[in-house]
């Protein structure tokens, strides 16, 4: 046996002694150091609050304090420190910039920057101006900063982070890329690329790269946060919500500022169920949240409600450019105001009309929108058959490709599409139900679109419908259905001038019978039509057809 020598071979502790270390190490409290070190911040600023309650102040408490608190997402408590140490007159001058940085999270930007601006110059009151820059929308100062910028990891984190912010996410994957060639320790540096192709829509490789750095840190509240949010896009908001299971009890978490972001996410994967209690409350908190309140608005057809949250928003990314163009183009329809149809117009054109966006699916949907407003329908069909094959199974999709076929006169294709759509609330809406009755009678099944007449009940929309028919139906020489719809609407408004209508698709009966194309046997359906009227020219027109069934023998008792 070959003896180690590692160990000393005499003179070396005793088991009873190893143990009894062991045990001591045990129930000995970390130090500070210590529980910074694996970023316990919860338990560093424990230590800190029970050394000061009860005398033993640390060194910097009050900094640690701070700095604790900030990395715990408790900003406001932050701020709280850091502005009573800026009142002591042995406050150090770097506390400004710290300061600076617990206002900037809680939103109070032009405080932030004027703390900032009594911090002596640094790394990180230049990467902190960067930001406030960016958030002012100030191009010059930001450019100013960008300059001053080095090519230290803390800066370049910083910029990868603007370009983030700026839907610049090819620039910042660049960054991070480069930056774990240089340090594949940087775990966390694989979320923020995760991140980012989770914004280019490429979920299934955010999903790998996030799987690196779960694999080390398992219980990441952001890491799992994106994992069930890419499982949302991916599959559906039953398995997102399973993949937060270990994240909902949210108490549970240390980090403040998870337990809104879970909260909303939990709310959009559960198709709205909340909303208003849920989403209302992180509007300043969550910009998401607006944008999600606005989605729940409109599915709730309240498009006022929706127009009054987005109508002061200026859009910084594609997808708010988008909503607020489906706002604008949702209000405009309603109320009938071309002021808004132009607006939503020119925010799709932006944005199918962008460099980065021209070739995506959401760019390519937006021109095809501003085509569909334009009424040019031959336009739209260019653009939604550029993108047919990913959204074949996609309702809202459907129905707006079978309308700009019916527009441009492909009635068949049309009412093929139209009939595929599984969705009640559109098959329920009077756009899908004219239009397929028009698609009906260009197809020659006029007696299709009569019988989603007599499934409507009683509205101002039944009666859209009877104008419709009764007018196409004239038009393609349908005349039976045309004079049904004709007596339908004399009916409901005998003072008008249906009669005319009526008369003339009463004639044309009468022309297809005699032709052989209509069977002999409408007219006496025909005559009890005319018989409805009280005009006088009936009796001469009754007449003429009875005569004609006498002299042929066609019975019309």
């Amino acid at each position: 046996m070959i003896l180690s020598r590692v160990k000393p071979a005499v003179g070396g502790e005793s088991a009873l002694s190893i143990s009894e270390k062991k045990r001591k190490n045990k129930n000995k409290v970390p130090s500070l150091e210590e529980y910074l070190q694996q970023r316990d911040y919860l338990g560093a600023l424990t230590l800190l609050e029970f050394h000061k309650s009860i005398g033993e102040k640390e060194e910097h408490a009050d900094l640690w304090i701070g700095y604790c608190a900030f990395h715990l997402g408790d900003y406001k408590r932050a701020m709280e420190e850091y502005r009573a140490l800026t009142l002591k007159p042995d406050c150090p001058a770097e506390v400004w910039v710290y300061l600076a940085c617990a206002l900037f999270f809680l939103g109070l930007y032009k405080d932030a920057e004027d703390a900032a601006s009594k911090a002596p110059k640094s790394p990180l009151q230049n990467r902190l101006l960067f930001h406030l820059a960016h958030k002012f929308t100030d191009e010059k100062r930001l450019m100013g900063f960008h300059q001053n910028l080095e090519d230290v990891t803390e800066d370049q984190l910083s910029l990868a982070s603007i370009h983030y912010m700026r839907s610049h996410y090819q620039e910042a994957i660049d960054i991070y890329k480069r930056l774990l060639l240089q340090n594949r320790d940087f775990l966390a540096v694989n979320v923020y690329v995760a991140l980012c192709y989770y914004k280019l829509d490429y979920y299934d490789i955010s999903q790998d790269v996030l799987a690196v750095y779960l694999q080390s840190i398992p219980d990441s509240t952001i890491a799992l946060n994106l994992k069930a949010c890419n499982h949302f896009r991916l599959y559906n908001g039953k398995e997102a919500e399973s993949e937060l299971k270990n994240l909902i009890d949210i108490s549970s978490c240390s980090f403040e500022f998870a337990k809104e972001l879970i909260q909303h996410n939990l709310v959009v994967f559960r198709g709205g169920e909340g909303a208003l209690q849920m989403l209302s409350p992180l509007i300043d908190v969550i910009p998401e949240a607006r944008l999600n309140l606005v989605i729940y608005y409109l599915r709730q057809d309240d498009v006022q409600e929706a127009y009054n949250l987005i109508q002061d928003l200026v859009p910084t990314t594609p997808q708010e450019y988008i909503l607020k163009g489906v706002v604008n183009a949702a209000l405009g329809q309603e109320i009938g105001s071309r002021d808004h149809l132009k607006i939503a117009e020119q925010l799709f054109q932006l944005v199918g009309g962008s460099a980065s966006e021209c070739d995506t699916i959401p760019g390519r949907l937006c021109m095809a929108s501003c085509f569909f407003l334009l009424r040019q329908f031959k336009d739209v069909l260019i653009y939604l058959n550029s993108v047919k094959d990913y959204l074949f199974n996609d309702d809202t999709f459907k129905f707006n490709c079978a309308q700009a076929k019916a527009a441009v006169g492909k009635y068949k294709e049309a009412e093929e599409i139209f009939l595929s759509i599984q969705s009640e609330k559109i098959k329920n809406d009077y756009v899908y139900l004219s239009w397929l009755a028009r698609c009906y009678i260009m197809n020659q099944r006029g007696q299709l679109a009569w019988d989603l007449y007599l499934k409507m009940g009683t509205s101002s929309d039944s009666f859209s419908l009877l104008q419709l028919i009764a007018n196409d139906c004239y038009k393609m020489g349908q005349f039976y259905y045309a004079a049904k719809a004709f007596d339908a609407l004399e009916k409901l408004d005998p003072g008008s001038n249906y009669w005319e209508g009526k008369r003339g698709a009463c004639v044309g009966v009468f022309q297809l019978i005699l032709a052989n194309k209509e069977s002999k046997e409408t007219l006496k359906e025909v005559l009890a039509l005319l018989r409805n009227s009280g005009n006088p020219q009936v009796e001469y027109i009754i007449r003429a057809m009875r005569k004609w069934a006498k002299d042929n023998r066609v019975l019309l008792s």
